[in-house]
């Protein structure tokens, strides 16, 4: 659901790890921008989205291969302001005119670095170099060794002589830094400068994006009927609640019992919706269906695309019981589109596969309503806020699709599910006592593919190992472990081998995301 009636600021992707960032800090402006690769940025492309700037992403090619991506070169006639980021600057260098050259060991730099100011001031760095240098964090080997004509200097680093350049006639910018991550302290300032320089008015609100969506749904479904896939997460239950503003009870929400929930989830997502909202809802245990499905399944991929195609044959029987259902609502969120996007023959590759990510089969005969299509996590939550959810329901940490099935590396089980359940009402009840709830993104148990030896009273066990995950996060986008206290693991590990039959050994997941996902399929 683009919306024309904002201003927007394009987003071109040339494969850096750390793009969706850029937009969070957008965002976080109250700029709308959308991500798009650069294969798919066309000079008709540039005139149908009509950006009133443009940035250029990192990316891990070189600007001196020969095919290495690029922009069109109509971007550079737009008489919009540009910036690029490290790749992103070494393009507009080459492609203007200016020259980059092979990394060496005195000009590449790779991680914390300090930016000097040049002689002249630039509205861009307002704010910068107050203490008389800025931290930044640098990640290039190639370097730009003469910048382009018309462009000055405005920053310098020991490895990167054009830090930072600028041609302010033509309002295009470049640094070779990262300023969308927290390791440059002062980036967000740098970004603030320049959709100032832009003109945005900063009117990306949640409150101006419900009106829109509801239009929007209004004008999408006219006097159809919809179902949603109500799963009782953040997500779906935004959706559910924003499109039944839009259309009442032209919805109906469907809930799934996939047998892959945790324990009690099935009962509290059905009354706790029943009792807030007066939505039409089906609740539907299909839990045999699935389960049965996944026997002997242990590719995550495979559980993931088996576990999506069952739920299209569900909601295409519950769509056929609502009678004339020519819509399927979903809660797709940004990140899942940007997670699932592989770049053909581009520098990105995609992570996993997203069950509600893609479309839908011709066969089925419904349409997608994806009112959330656009927004980032905290952004759903904010927009959950303005639609008068309770607190209960915007809190709630995230819960995939698949269930269980991706906390169950490996072949799946009802014996080990029965395990996973028990393990993860132990180890969530141990942080609600100690008051950590709020403060944590996601937390879950994963049940590990090995069995272990131990010692219980005087016998041998020879039982299951299971890995406590817990990360902080704003979008899901890039994750850190939380720092639990020993005594707090050390407490919840004895708890859950007693409490919890099969199984003798308790770990903890200490990896950050990237490297690794939040999930552990």
């Amino acid at each position: 659901m683009t919306s024309h009636t904002h201003d927007r600021l394009l987003i071109v992707d040339f494969g850096s790890q750390v793009t969706q960032l850029i937009a969070r800090r957008l965002r976080e402006l109250n700029v709308y921008c959308e991500i798009h690769p650069y294969q798919n940025v066309t000079d008709a492309f540039l005139k149908d989205f009509a950006p009133r700037a443009v940035i250029f992403s990192g990316g891990p090619d070189s600007v001196m291969r020969e095919g290495s991506p690029r922009p069109p070169a109509g971007v550079y006639e737009m008489g919009v302001p540009i910036l690029g980021i490290c790749y992103g600057q070494q393009v507009m260098m080459q492609d203007l005119g200016g020259r980059v050259e092979a990394g060496e060991h005195a000009t590449a730099e790779f991680g914390r670095a300090y930016v000097t100011p040049g002689d002249d001031r630039l509205p861009l760095l307002d704010g910068w170099f107050e203490q008389g240098r800025e931290q930044v964090w640098m990640s290039h080997g190639d370097h730009v060794s003469e910048i382009a004509p018309g462009f000055e200097v405005y920053g310098t680093s020991p490895g990167a002589p054009f830090a930072i350049t600028a041609d302010p006639s033509r309002h295009f910018y470049a640094v070779q830094f990262h300023p969308e991550v927290h390791h440059t302290p002062n980036g967000k300032r740098l970004y603030e400068n320049f959709v100032k320089l832009a003109g945005f008015k900063g009117d990306w609100t949640m409150g101006a994006y419900r009106e829109e969506a509801i239009a929007k749904i209004r004008e999408q479904v006219g006097d159809a009927k919809v179902i949603c896939g109500l799963s009782g997460g953040v997500d779906s239950s935004v959706a559910a609640v924003l499109i039944h503003k839009a259309i009442g009870d032209q919805l109906t929400c469907v809930f799934v019992d996939h047998g892959l929930l945790r324990k009690g989830e099935a009962e509290e997502v059905v009354s706790m919706f029943r009792d807030n909202y007066n939505i039409p809802l089906i609740a539907a245990d299909d839990s045999e269906r699935f389960l049965s499905a996944l026997d002997g399944v242990s590719d995550p991929e495979v559980k993931r695309k088996t576990i999506g195609r069952l739920f299209i044959d569900v909601f295409q029987e519950h769509a056929n019981e609502v009678g004339g259902a020519a819509f399927l609502a979903q809660g797709t969120l940004y990140p899942d589109v940007i997670e699932s996007v592989s770049f053909s023959g581009g520098p990105s590759v995609t992570i996993k596969s997203h069950h509600n990510v893609g479309g839908l089969p011709e066969k089925m005969g419904l349409k997608l309503v994806e009112p959330l299509r656009e927004l980032f996590k905290d952004e759903v939550r904010a927009l959950g806020r303005e639609l008068g959810l309770p607190e209960s329901f915007i809190g709630r940490h995230p819960f995939p699709g698949p269930g269980l099935a991706i906390r169950c590396p490996g072949e799946i089980t009802r014996a080990k599910l029965k395990i996973l359940r028990e393990a993860d009402a132990v180890y969530i009840d141990q942080i609600r006592k100690h008051g950590l709830y709020d403060e944590i993104w996601q937390a879950f148990v994963a049940i590990l593919p090995v069995r272990t030896v131990g010692v219980m009273g005087d016998g041998r066990t020879y039982d299951h190992a299971c890995a406590l995950r817990a990360v902080t996060s704003v979008d899901g986008m890039t994750a850190d472990y939380y720092p639990f206290s020993h005594e707090f693991l050390g407490e919840t590990a004895t708890r859950i081998i007693n409490e919890v039959p099969g199984i003798n050994r308790v770990t903890y997941d200490i990896t950050s995301k990237p490297p690794g996902t939040i999930e552990w399929e």
